[in-house]
């Protein structure tokens, strides 16, 4: 018999492991991404062969925990920023930022009506495109009252482009010579979540890193206009707005590293640690998609989703290389 190696009805996965030997596994692979031997795209991709192979078996803790490290890592990437660098780039990526996310709004709602896509699950596609991905949709689904099913469809298609994008973008950006500044302002416009913005651009440089991380924070802050909008779209006035306060840490901590030398001694370990954090953020997002995950999302929704990203992703490649 071996029933272990092939794909039972019962447990979904390829090997039908026991609870503790799923457990092992899974912290082993933890263990190895928080080492200097793991890089953030190797550690989602193992991820994604942990979700098919055995499964997580701490799937309910895990938007929590890729949600609370994720705020950590880049709170931490903070102390190897300069303030006045971070200014200059942000100046350079504002108008970019306002143009795509009304452009990438629009179009995914008049794209939604043509697919016939159910508005709410359009709506939360177009705005983790436009924004910040699984931020984006977490922060804007209460405030429009979405169902659970809704929610899932939208986070597994940007999470399903997130993970090709990691892999695909630093091949273009080498294959066309692109700058680091090019290159970090494209991340930030063009790849849906922080945690892959980051884990693409800390592979092209650091000053790539600089950048992306700086022009991605800065459209997070849209998720703020973007629900208040949401609430009057959808009628609906009577919930909170979830405020991404960790993006005030991030600035105390760029403050610091510029402005207090004390903060030099101890801002080379901050980013080993928000480095490592990055990359088992990245490991814990693989390892949330399931096969199940990925049958759900529906071909409607992933085309929607495609399209946007396609869209967004040539024009924000254009405007960063011929108009920046």
């Amino acid at each position: 018999m071996h029933t272990q190696n092939q794909l039972t009805p019962t447990s979904g996965y390829i090997f039908d492991v026991n609870d503790n030997t799923r457990k092992i596994l899974f912290i082993g692979c933890m263990a190895l991404c928080v080492t200097t031997f793991i890089s953030p795209a190797i550690a989602l991709l193992m991820g994604l062969v942990i979700a098919q192979l055995t499964g997580h078996p701490y799937l309910q803790l895990n938007h929590k925990a890729t949600h609370l490290l994720l705020q950590i890592s880049v709170v931490g990437l903070g102390f190897g920023m300069n303030v006045h660098h971070v200014m200059q780039a942000g100046k350079e990526g504002i108008l970019f930022t306002i143009a795509s996310i009304t452009g990438t709004l629009v179009f995914g709602y008049f794209m939604g009506k043509w697919l016939k896509i159910e508005q709410k699950t359009s709506y939360l596609i177009a705005a983790g495109t436009a924004i910040c991905g699984g931020s984006a949709i977490a922060a804007i689904s209460p405030v429009i009252k979405a169902e659970e099913k809704q929610i899932s469809v939208a986070l597994g298609c940007v999470f399903i482009l997130n993970a090709i994008a990691l892999f695909v973008f630093p091949i273009i950006g080498h294959h066309l010579n692109m700058s680091q500044t090019q290159f970090g302002l494209w991340c930030a416009i063009a790849i849906h979540d922080t945690s892959s913005v980051v884990g693409a651009s800390s592979k092209y440089g650091a000053h790539a890193l600089e950048v992306a991380t700086t022009v991605k924070l800065a459209r997070a802050l849209w998720i703020i206009p973007v629900a208040f909008m949401s609430t009057f779209i959808f009628k609906n006035k009577s919930k909170k707005i979830s405020i991404p306060y960790f993006i005030g840490l991030f600035i105390l901590a760029m403050l610091a590293n510029t402005y207090i030398p004390a903060t030099k001694l101890i801002s080379p370990y901050m980013i080993i640690i928000a480095k490592a954090g990055l990359t088992l953020t990245l490991f814990l997002i693989g390892a949330g998609l399931s096969r199940k995950v990925l049958a759900s999302v529906g071909l409607k929704p992933l085309l929607q989703g495609v399209v946007l990203w396609i869209v967004i992703s040539v024009t924000a490649l254009y405007a960063v290389m011929h108009l920046a």
